[in-house]
C-alpha cells in the first residue's frame, strides 16, 4: 500500500476508534478490566467462594489440597491483542470484510488502554506467530499498531489458536488482560491452550464473522474456496439438503468453540459484520463489571 493511502486509512481509523474510545469505552473500559492486572503476592489454602482460575497447581500438587494464589493490585496494566490475520478474514459478504471489523474493534481497544495509562502489545498469528510487539505506553505507539493492523501482511494463511496461546502464556510473565481476535474457524481443538492462558491471564474471546459464513443462498451452483488452504470446490445451493448440511456444520462447529470457551471460564462477545461491534463490547464490559 503507497504510504499516503496508508495515512489516510490510519487517519481515518484514528479518528472513528479514538473518538469511541474516548465518548463511550473509556468508564467501561476502566470498571471491566481495570484492577484485573495483579501482582502475584503469595498463597493461601482454598475458601469457598474463591476463583478457582486462581488456584495455585503445583501447590495444590505437593499438599494435596487447594491452595489459590493471592494477588495485589497493580498501578497499571498491560493490554495484549491476539489478532488473527490468517486468510479468512479477508472474506465479506455481508457488512463490511472481517478484517476491516477486526481493525477497529482492536485499534479502539488500544485506545482505550492508553486513555487509562496502561500498556497495550500485540501478536499477530496465522498457523503461526508472525509479529509479536512488545507493550507499551503512549499514542505513538497506538498509531503504530494501527498502521500494521492495516498494512500487515502475514507469511501464512491457516489458523492455529492453540500456538498463539502457549506463546502468550511463555512470552508475557505479568498477569495481563488479554483480547484474542479472530473469526475462530479453526480445524484443531485449542481448549487446553486456551485453559492454561486463562490460569496465568486474563483472557477475553472476540469473534468477528460474516453470517454468510452461517448460511448457504439459495443461488444455484456457486463455487466455494477455502482460503487458508487454496482450494476451490462447486456446491449447489438450490440444494435443500446441501444448506442444512452447511448450517449444521457452522452450528456443530460454533457449538464446540462456545463449550471450550465456557469450560476455559473465558468471556466472549460474538459479532457480524453487519452488526455495531460498539453495542457487543458494552455488553462485553458490562458482563464483566
Amino acid at each position: 500500500m503507497e504510504t499516503s493511502e496508508l495515512l489516510k486509512k490510519v487517519r481515518r481509523i484514528e479518528i472513528k476508534t479514538r473518538g469511541l474510545s474516548r465518548n463511550i469505552f473509556a468508564g467501561q473500559y476502566h470498571s471491566a478490566f481495570k484492577g484485573r492486572g495483579m501482582a502475584f503476592s503469595e498463597v493461601r489454602e482454598y475458601q469457598f467462594g474463591d476463583d478457582v482460575r486462581d488456584i495455585d497447581w503445583n501447590v495444590t500438587a505437593r499438599h494435596r489440597k487447594p491452595y489459590i494464589k493471592v494477588f495485589e493490585e497493580e498501578r497499571e496494566m498491560t493490554v495484549m491483542l491476539l489478532v488473527d490475520v490468517s486468510a479468512s478474514r479477508n472474506f465479506g459478504a455481508v457488512g463490511e470484510m472481517k478484517k476491516e471489523m477486526i481493525t477497529e474493534i482492536a485499534a479502539t481497544l488500544a485506545f482505550s488502554t492508553i486513555q487509562n495509562n496502561d500498556k497495550i502489545g500485540v501478536i499477530f498469528f496465522s498457523d503461526r506467530i508472525e509479529k509479536f510487539i512488545p507493550p507499551q505506553k503512549g499514542k505513538k505507539h497506538v498509531l503504530y499498531i494501527i498502521r500494521e493492523l492495516i498494512d500487515f501482511t502475514p507469511s501464512h494463511t491457516g489458523t492455529s489458536l492453540s500456538q498463539v496461546l502457549q506463546y502468550l502464556t511463555n512470552a508475557i510473565k505479568k498477569r495481563c488482560t488479554t483480547f484474542l481476535i479472530s473469526d475462530f474457524i479453526t480445524p484443531e481443538d485449542f481448549s487446553n491452550a486456551l485453559t492454561i492462558a486463562n490460569r496465568k491471564h486474563d483472557v477475553v474471546a472476540v469473534q468477528v464473522y460474516d453470517k454468510r459464513e452461517t448460511e448457504l443462498p439459495n443461488v444455484g451452483l456457486i463455487k466455494l474456496r477455502d482460503a487458508e488452504r487454496g482450494t476451490d470446490v462447486w456446491v449447489d445451493a438450490s440444494s435443500r439438503r446441501v444448506r442444512e448440511r452447511y448450517a449444521a456444520w457452522w452450528n456443530e462447529r460454533q457449538q464446540h468453540t462456545e463449550e471450550a470457551l465456557r469450560k476455559s471460564r473465558v468471556d466472549m462477545a460474538s459479532i457480524a459484520t453487519d452488526e455495531d461491534f460498539v453495542v457487543a463490547l458494552m455488553n462485553l464490559f458490562k458482563r464483566r463489571a
